[in-house]
């Protein structure tokens, strides 16, 4: 497969750009696979399989949520699911900036990808706020393929016993510990 063919650019028709902040995530040492992990050592420990995994010294204030997030969702980068849902798990993370990670989706050509998340986000998590001002932030338009993007389930996780019985139970799966039991 050659590297434009395996692109998200490329599973989605469009064209790959030179991201520059795919090029700032690359001076810091991280490419696909060190910006999953760097995703997994922020707390999106749903998606960790357990590997021991070698420390990446990014900080925060380096590399934020919110750019984490778009390069992880960014087309430049190279297709796999489990990035677009490490994206969206990033994008939900606690006290990212809507405005933020508006801005950089424009930048990095990845506004449908980003709405299409953050329209799933509204769904299963209608009085967070972050989500609404998010989706008015990025324009309308068509959603991407379907048999590219992972269905919008894949953003969560549910359950249907709890402590109380049976329940549906449904979190966005973000950044920090997953706790199903509503309490």
């Amino acid at each position: 497969m050659n590297r434009e063919t395996s692109t998200l650019a490329a599973k989605l028709g469009t064209t790959t750009h030179l991201s520059p902040l795919l090029r700032k995530a690359s001076k810091l040492g991280l490419d696909a696979e060190g910006l999953e992990l760097l995703a997994v050592q922020r707390g999106c420990d749903y998606y960790d399989d357990g590997r021991t995994l070698p420390a990446t010294p990014v900080t925060n204030e380096e590399f934020s949520n919110e750019e984490l997030a778009i390069a992880l969702l960014n087309p430049a980068l190279r297709y796999s699911p489990q990035t677009l849902r490490l994206g969206a798990a990033m994008l939900g993370a606690s006290g990212n900036s809507p405005d933020l990670v508006a801005q950089l989706a424009r930048e990095e050509r990845c506004e449908s990808v980003a709405r299409y998340i953050a329209e799933a986000g509204r769904r299963y998590e209608p009085d967070n706020e972050f989500w609404a001002a998010l989706t008015k932030l990025l324009p309308p338009g068509s959603a991407p393929k379907s048999s590219v993007v992972p269905h919008p389930t894949r953003f969560i996780a549910m359950t249907g016993f709890t402590r109380r019985g049976v329940e549906t139970v449904v979190q966005w799966i973000r950044p920090g510990p997953i706790s199903l039991q509503n309490e």
